[in-house]
Order: C-alpha cells, then sequence, then structure tokens
C-alpha cells in the first residue's frame, strides 16, 4: 500500500518483475530451510508431507485452488519449522502472507492442472530427497525447479 497525501492509501500493483525477484528470493530461501532440516527431519513429517501432497493432487482434481495454495504453504511449512532457525522462518513466511497468495492463476483450466500437476511431482521429488537426505538435490530443486516462474502469463 501506499499513502498520498490528501488522496489516502492506494494498492500499488506489483509488476511481473517484482513477483519474479520476490519468487527467486523464496526460491534461495526455501532451499536454504530445507538445506538446514534434512537432519531434523523425521518419519512422521516425511509421512504428513506425503499425505499433504495427497491433499494437493485432491485440490487439483476439484479445481479448489485456495485449497491448493493452502495445503502448498503447509507442505513447505513441514520442513521450514525443522530449519532451527527463526529469523529465516519469519522471513519466509512474510513473503508467505504479504506475497505469494497464489503461484500460479489461468482462466485457461487445462494449462493451470498441467501446471499445479507438475508442481506437485515436484514436491514427491522434494520429499525423495529429504529420504535421501540429499542437501545439494534439495537446494537444486527447490532453487532452479519448484520456485522458477515458467509461465509469466499465469502471475
Amino acid at each position: 500500500m501506499v499513502y498520498a497525501p490528501r488522496r489516502g492509501f492506494t494498492v500499488k500493483e506489483i509488476v511481473i518483475k517484482k513477483k519474479l525477484e520476490v519468487f527467486q528470493l523464496i526460491g534461495t530461501l526455501d532451499a536454504l530451510a530445507a538445506a538446514l532440516s534434512v537432519d531434523h527431519i523425521s518419519d512422521e513429517d516425511l509421512a504428513k508431507m506425503e499425505e499433504i501432497v495427497h491433499k494437493i493432487d485432491t485440490s487439483i482434481k476439484e479445481q479448489s485452488y485456495a485449497d491448493y495454495q493452502h495445503y502448498q504453504i503447509e507442505f513447505h511449512n513441514v520442513y521450514l519449522i525443522k530449519c532451527n532457525n527463526d529469523t529465516l522462518i519469519e522471513l519466509i513466511k512474510s513473503f508467505q502472507n504479504n506475497f505469494v497468495r497464489q503461484t500460479y492463476l489461468s482462466d485457461n483450466k487445462e494449462k493451470l492442472y498441467t501446471v499445479l500437476e507438475q508442481m506437485n511431482k515436484e514436491h514427491r521429488q522434494i520429499i525423495q530427497l529429504f529420504r535421501e537426505k540429499d542437501k545439494t538435490g534439495l537446494e537444486q530443486i527447490l532453487k532452479h525447479v519448484h520456485w522458477r516462474i515458467d509461465y509469466t502469463d499465469m502471475i
């Protein structure tokens, strides 16, 4: 929001360039959180992440994109809270609350379905990398794949 004297507050549109920059930051921060949490993730955490992935599948099939976004955040929060870095947690949650309301939006339901389904496949890969305790793999997928925005027409 921007305040202008005698005009009050107005919502300033976030341009695509800014959104892309924010997603780049989130990818880097999320990758760090994942790497820091690898040694603290339990089998119960992995089971919870798998359960969330199934809920995301259902949300996508039912075109319930508000639920999709809720579960997307919940998925990443499973390992975020295990990173033991309060400042990093606060920073990522700030981005989640202020910038990342919905990753992708589109009137083209088929395209949206395909993109969100691919993102959930990436969630499965992330779970596997946690199982393998592959910090480098987690950093690579989160920085360079999962949070990379390929469809700027949909953000």
